[in-house]
């Protein structure tokens, strides 16, 4: 991580939160080096958030080992998430900075198994826990079916 940025990153943000135990989320697979889980403001149906096991604000302060774990989590969570939605279209997006919608400063991808065309806004309306538990499930059997 740069110095700018590493100064810049809040240990409190709610993805450090998750990753500590501090928040309760929906887990839909994890590794050594990711978290996948349902956004609980999902712009569709599915809405599944990748994180690194990093302190990294943005892109540019990911190493590769990292980023390279998150795209391989990210082909896990699209593979299942075709297969549980019955569609192949993913809108793959990661935002750097809050001048693009950037609204947690702890880097992740959206994967949102939906059309560009349909998308809801980002973070305005809270999903029901208990349907994000059921998709998370969903999900992680997929992906431990692979």
């Amino acid at each position: 991580m740069s110095q700018s940025q590493q100064a810049n990153y809040d240990d409190n943000n709610i993805f450090a939160k998750m990753l500590t135990g501090d928040i309760p989320y929906h887990k839909v697979y994890e590794d050594d080096k990711t978290l996948a889980f349902m956004d609980i403001m999902p712009q569709a149906k599915g809405h599944v958030l990748v994180i690194p096991k990093q302190k990294a604000v943005d892109l540019a302060d990911l190493e590769s080992e990292y980023a390279a774990a998150v795209l391989a989590t990210s082909q896990k969570v699209m593979a299942a998430q075709r297969k549980v939605f019955e569609r192949e279209g993913v809108i793959q997006m990661q935002l750097n900075g809050a001048q693009a919608g950037q609204t947690v400063f702890h880097y992740h991808i959206h994967l949102l198994p939906s059309s560009i065309h349909e998308l809801g806004r980002h973070a305005v309306t809270q999903a029901d826990s208990s349907e994000l538990a059921a998709i998370a499930k969903q999900l992680a059997e997929a992906i431990a079916a692979q």
